[in-house]
């Protein structure tokens, strides 16, 4: 009977020592199994804003928030005040948007532009719209060797509100780092901008 107890303690401690580690991996509070497909990402890492902010504010040396907007997105709708704009795709407006949504085309220049910023050994919070466009960027670090990659799984605006009864039926109000009460600014500052050089341009 003691046997059978002290191995349940055992297994207990285990499976305990695994969710431990799935919750650390996936960010504390966020349940994984209702994160849409399209914002789930190789390594598996996600954090809230609020959670990525504190990450940063804890280590801001080595902590590294990274927006892959389109510049406009980031100039005109705003942006956290210490997050670099490195798109990770482009507006294509020479072809007419699918389903109302628009067309991108790749940033050659992507991978390149962020080991200007940050190196493989620091931690990368990936911001965009909303979570998507974030995590394809997230999974091109990923194979580039970046191995600290988390995906802001509401990125810079959020999610729509989705209630027909809403004034803000279908407006991205609903959570993300603008929503959350966090830092940001419409002011630019020319280290954190996407800016064409003799090097790497945009086309």
């Amino acid at each position: 009977m003691k046997r059978a107890l002290s191995l349940l303690l055992v297994l207990l401690i285990a499976a305990s020592a695994v969710l431990a580690q799935t919750s650390r991996r996936h960010g504390s509070g966020l349940d994984v199994s209702k994160l849409p497909k399209k914002k789930q990402t190789t390594l598996g890492l996600y954090v809230t804003a609020k959670q990525a902010y504190q990450m940063w504010k804890a280590d801001p040396l080595k902590t590294v928030v990274l927006d892959v907007r389109i510049p406009a997105e980031y100039v005109f709708i705003g942006h956290a005040r210490m997050a670099y704009n490195v798109p990770f795709a482009f507006w294509r407006s020479d072809v007419f948007p699918k389903d109302g949504m628009p067309v991108m085309k790749p940033n050659p220049n992507f991978i390149a532009r962020v080991k200007k910023i940050a190196s493989p050994e620091e931690t990368l919070l990936v911001m965009c719209c909303a979570g998507e466009r974030g995590a394809k960027a997230c999974d091109a670090l990923a194979k580039a060797g970046y191995g600290k990659v988390y995906n802001i799984v509401n990125g810079f605006e959020g999610d729509k509100i989705e209630d027909p009864e809403n004034v803000h039926h279908g407006k991205r109000m609903k959570n993300g780092w603008r929503n959350a009460g966090l830092p940001w600014t419409y002011k630019l500052a020319r280290n954190l901008m996407y800016l064409p050089t003799k090097k790497l341009s945009q086309n």
